[in-house]
């Protein structure tokens, strides 16, 4: 229909003489090609806040107008108003933006509760017409062409041109106006289903989420164990990265669980469904690391007998976990910036990048800052991973945890190990909780593997049933002295007697112990100087 009357213009052109057929058919080629850009910005735009402003511009142009409007129907207030204009004037424009017309006044709101195209030659001369937008745009309005917006729903707005800028609308104008209007109608119908279908998924994928963390905070992450007040500040980071894409941390000591809170993170966040890839980034050498990392192609080196996704590549859309990314060489450092920065990875061998959308939480027990300071590791690296930090807390910092550790701990395995534990004495679990633990969850986790294997089955764990150095005063014993002191030299007595005490858990390294301890290792070393005690690192002379 839309064709129609480029194709009457064209046959009239016959019937003129030469000068005026050959105008007719530019006028008629323009239109064409007029209604060609409308159709492609139809198909080719989706947004119908790019998609009305293009197609309003290209309608004032096919039609050859002054003004091209579509004035839409706010059904709550009663009224017209105009979202979308092409004038030849940018202050009519302006002004009109402010319009709002009573929806049962002038020709375009009879267009609209009639639903017929109507062309008004002169509306100076029509009853209809409603002066009061001249009056407010300062235009001046001789004749109008209108068409209904008209979807299942019912008419919807108007599309309204504004004085023919050579002579009069046409019978072929009113044709073509009906179908631009259509095509109008049906875009602004899709886009608004479709608009409320996204509000109605953001809304629902807001519930979910909300029931997400709603579960998350009632279970408080099942796999992780803790409801001590250093792991309920855990579970608050936890929680709050889950429902973020924010780039995470995780730092602790060796065996405090940073690959299970990272798993967490990924299992209660928008790509649950999507691949968890774990990879220790110290475990193989600079080659192998980058081809795991970011794959290779065929023949790239030797050995290189096929095309290999890297594990960036193979996480896509999921969550890749980095551990131990402070071992990483300085090298890879760089290559994995460029992965964070720009989204790409380029396999061993490969002349193009590819795409990747992958999450990255990276964990290590290295102090990086001081790793930085080494020149070992990069500044702009850590920087991008420590987007969102996450610090594990020790195990000897969260002691009441130890109890409800050890229950889940037995539980498991005696499960895997097919072999039913009851539970553990209270000394055993009493030297459990005073252990100070230097290779936290991971270290209580083979004790209790090991009690488990000693004890009987169908019994309990006793302190026969842990290892020597638990159960032959694993804990710090006070040993109180025979003879009257003075409260200064009874205490002297006892810290001599806990710092060898905490020097022999850490096999004699002052570092850890002074960690332990709470205390600076200058401040340990000058006790270990003035006790006299022994150590495995070199004590600075005084």
């Amino acid at each position: 229909m839309m064709n129609l009357g480029v194709s009457r213009t064209a046959h009239e052109c016959a019937d003129g003489n030469g000068a005026d057929a050959e105008k007719m058919l530019r006028l008629g080629l323009r239109q064409r090609a007029r209604l060609y850009e409308i159709n492609r910005a139809f198909s080719e735009l989706v947004d119908l806040e790019q998609l009305l402003p293009a197609v309003i511009a290209q309608t004032k142009a096919l039609f050859d107008v002054e003004s091209s409007a579509i004035m839409l129907l706010d059904s709550s207030a009663g009224e017209l108003f105009v979202p979308y204009i092409a004038d030849i004037a940018p202050e009519v424009e302006r002004r009109f933006a402010t319009v709002r017309i009573p929806a049962t006044h002038g020709i375009a709101g009879w267009v609209l509760q009639h639903g017929q195209v109507e062309r008004v030659p002169d509306v100076s001369r029509d009853p209809r017409w409603y002066g009061a937008v001249d009056g407010h745009t300062g235009m001046a309005t001789h004749s109008l062409l209108c068409a209904p917006l008209r979807t299942r729903e019912g008419n919807i707005g108007v599309l309204s041109l504004r004085n023919k800028l050579e002579g009069e609308f046409s019978d072929e104008d009113v044709e073509l106006i009906a179908g631009v209007a259509e095509s109008i109608a049906v875009a602004i119908d899709n886009a608004r289903r479709y608009g409320a279908a996204q509000r109605s998924a953001t809304r629902l994928r807001e519930t979910v989420s909300a029931l997400q963390r709603q579960v998350v905070r009632e279970r408080g992450f099942a796999e992780i164990v803790g409801h001590s007040s250093a792991m309920q500040h855990v579970f608050g980071l936890m929680l709050s990265a889950a429902a973020s894409p924010v780039t995470v941390l995780i730092t602790g000591e060796t065996g405090t669980g940073k690959e299970l809170v990272a798993r967490a993170i990924h299992e209660n966040g928008s790509r649950a469904q999507e691949p968890f890839v774990a990879f220790n980034c110290g475990a193989l050498s600079e080659t192998l690391l980058e081809s795991e990392l970011f794959g290779h192609r065929k023949g790239a080196f030797t050995g290189a007998l096929f095309d290999k996704k890297g594990l960036l590549e193979v996480a896509d859309g999921g969550t890749i976990f980095l551990d131990e990314v402070g071992d990483m060489p300085r090298s890879m450092q760089v290559k994995l910036l460029r992965v964070l920065q720009d989204g790409e990875v380029l396999p061993v061998g490969a002349t193009s990048t590819r795409r990747i959308d992958v999450r990255v939480i990276s964990a290590t027990h290295r102090d990086l800052p001081a790793e930085i300071a080494a020149g070992r590791f990069r500044a702009d690296l850590y920087y991008r991973l420590n987007a969102f930090p996450i610090a594990l807390p020790p195990l000897r910092e969260r002691r009441d945890d130890i109890p409800l550790l050890v229950a889940q701990l037995l539980e498991r395995t005696s499960k895997k190990f097919h072999k039913t534990v009851q539970r553990c004495s209270p000394r055993a679990l009493e030297l459990l909780v005073a252990f100070a633990w230097p290779g936290n969850v991971r270290e209580l986790q083979n004790e209790i593997e090991r009690a488990v294997a000693l004890a009987q089955a169908g019994g309990t764990i006793e302190p026969s049933d842990l290892s020597p150095r638990l159960s032959q005063g694993g804990a710090a014993r006070v040993v109180l002295p025979t003879a009257d002191l003075p409260l200064r030299r009874a205490r002297e007595l006892f810290e001599r007697e806990y710092l060898a005490h905490v020097l022999a858990r850490h096999g004699g390294n002052a570092s850890r112990a002074a960690k332990t301890l709470g205390i600076s290792r200058v401040m340990l070393q000058r006790k270990i100087r003035s006790y006299s005690l022994r150590c495995n690192e070199r004590v600075d002379p005084a």
